[in-house]
């Protein structure tokens, strides 16, 4: 699917007016702390892979079409945290009522995207979900450049068929492993809220933005704060 071919007429990406300093440094800070995780966390990157193995079958690594900056489409990868034979068109269901029933409705039940109780989540999968930990596989898309350590969530195309012209300006920046909404309530807010934060990112992004950032992830996800 074309996923440029989803935009109308209004819904433009801005141009981004990054510095070549932000560019530049922004990605220096992906490259040295993303291959420094990768080397530290080996051990816990095996260590669940192979409790993923023992506690359900499937392959250990999910991989989907994502949307990244500019709305160019990219593989990210997660720890599989659902069952082999999960039906996904559940989540597509799900997320597809809360995007046109949510278009500036601030009174969206939350969390904004996560499904409560959902079946299809393994017993490993609701503890990775819940420390984030399932996404770690991403520190690779981040070395490849697809991705961000700071950044919007990446959407499934499907998702993005269905957005309203104003939330396309997020697409002006890189997704990201975590990001200003995650550190500002996550699960927590509402889809109209997350959308507006991500907006918020896109606009000010900095090397400092993402540092701090970066350092309010880390109590964060210790705490599982907002966790759905």
């Amino acid at each position: 699917m074309d996923v440029a071919g989803v935009m109308t007429a209004e819904a433009t990406i801005p141009v981004s007016r990054e510095s070549r300093w932000t560019i530049i440094s922004c990605r220096a800070l992906d490259i040295g702390l993303a291959a420094a995780l990768l080397l530290l966390l080996c051990p816990v990157l095996i260590a669940i892979a192979l409790v993923i193995r023992l506690d359900s079958r499937g392959w250990v690594i999910f991989r989907q079409r994502r949307v990244g900056r500019d709305l160019r489409p990219f593989t990210v990868n997660k720890f599989r945290t659902m069952r082999a034979d999960a039906d996904h068109e559940t989540h597509r269901n799900f997320v597809l009522k809360l995007i046109t029933r949510g278009e500036g409705d601030d009174t969206v039940e939350k969390p904004f995207f996560k499904i409560a109780s959902d079946s299809r989540v393994t017993r490993v999968g609701r503890f990775l979900r819940r420390s984030s930990l399932d996404e770690l596989p991403q520190l690779w898309n981040v070395l490849r450049g697809d991705m961000s350590l700071v950044g919007p969530r990446p959407p499934i195309p499907y998702e993005v068929e269905h957005y309203p012209s104003h939330w396309f300006a997020r697409f002006a920046v890189k997704p990201g492993l975590t990001g200003l909404w995650q550190v500002s309530g996550r699960s927590q807010l509402t889809l109209e809220e997350m959308i507006r934060l991500d907006v918020e990112y896109a606009e000010n992004r900095s090397l400092w933005v993402n540092v701090r950032i970066i350092a309010r992830t880390v109590p964060v996800v210790l705490f599982a704060r907002g966790a759905a």
